[in-house]
């Protein structure tokens, strides 16, 4: 996977945007303006993702390129190096899970604006 390749990805799910709010080098994805997603445009890529805590840590066991979240609260996010050790459609399973994971934190009625 590839910069283009994740942004294509990340902007086809529903009520999805961009933005660079930190800089001008990490691009950030919102579902209903809560990020689930953070990349580094200039630098060797890779993704910061959201996950179950209990997930989190398992991942970082099992996989050698997840970490704890850089910058993050590292409870909940991973740190996923992108260097072709993990499959494309692994990685499009955890910003599924990343993005599934903001939605079900939202309230009911931002949720119910999510699928109108």
């Amino acid at each position: 996977m590839n910069i283009e390749e994740l942004r294509d990805y990340c902007i086809t799910k529903k009520g999805v945007t961009e933005s660079f709010p930190f800089d001008e080098e990490t691009l950030v994805f919102k579902v209903m303006n809560k990020m689930f997603l953070l990349t580094n445009i200039n630098k060797e890529l890779s993704m910061n993702v959201k996950c179950d805590p209990e997930k989190a840590i398992e991942l970082r066991e099992e996989y050698s390129s997840v970490l704890p979240g850089w910058h993050m609260n590292k409870k909940h996010w991973n740190t996923v190096n992108i260097d072709g050790s993990i499959s494309d459609n692994q990685l499009k399973e955890w910003i599924d899970d990343s993005y599934d994971e903001v939605v079900r934190k939202m309230t009911k009625k931002m949720q119910a604006e999510l699928l109108k």
